[in-house]
């Protein structure tokens, strides 16, 4: 069965336009929507103890949901020596979701009095791509670096401006958009998931 429409889990204009351009950089046809073209879905709650587990449990609420393929990703930050901490909880470390700034505080304090060598942090994603059937892939992407003690650089969000990635002298947060996505652990992720799609959507 051909299906043409593709459903992301966000809200997210940007991750919309990331996961498009990717889709048609491979020549893939398909439309990709957000959670926006269904206004009736509620979000799904994010219970998982793993990036898959989030993005799976997303994916598959959206596509029983809609009877649409979907696609959903999770992803956060991972510091080495808070064995692997936050992880799943990176938006809302500082306890209120999404607080980039109050998070990104938190941690610095919370590493203040780790030396430069042992500061090496990666961001993961996890994506996932679900069908209305129940069958399911997930794919993941890391961006690989070490924590600077300060923020720096306006772009991005989150913790991109304390984690520079492995090679570069800039943080996440002073690279360009494009640059950005071309070494990002979601544009890894969301590249990995283009020939699942090809796979199972055809």
């Amino acid at each position: 069965m051909h299906m043409t429409r593709l459903i992301l889990a966000t809200r997210n204009a940007g991750k919309i336009t990331e996961l498009r351009a990717i889709l048609g950089e491979a020549g893939l046809p398909h439309e990709l929507v957000g959670t926006d073209a269904y206004p009736e879905i509620p979000d799904v709650k994010e219970t998982g103890v793993t990036f898959a587990e989030n993005a799976l449990l997303k994916a598959h609420a959206l596509a029983r949901a809609t009877g649409l393929p979907a696609v959903a990703d999770d992803s956060g930050l991972c510091v080495d020596v808070m064995n692997g901490a936050p992880g799943i909880f990176s938006a809302r470390w500082s306890g209120r979701h999404g607080d980039d700034r109050a998070n990104l505080d938190l941690l610095l304090a919370q590493l203040s009095d780790i030396a430069d060598e042992h500061r090496g942090a990666y961001f993961a994603c996890a994506a996932a791509l679900a069908l209305p059937d129940g069958t399911e892939r997930v794919v993941e992407g890391k961006l690989m670096g070490v924590l600077r003690r300060s923020p720096s650089g306006t772009g991005g969000f989150g913790y991109d401006p304390i984690l520079q990635p492995e090679g570069e002298t800039r943080t996440c947060a002073e690279l360009t958009a494009a640059e950005k996505n071309a070494i990002s652990h979601r544009g890894k992720a969301f590249r990995g998931l283009v020939p699942v799609v090809r796979e199972l959507l055809g």
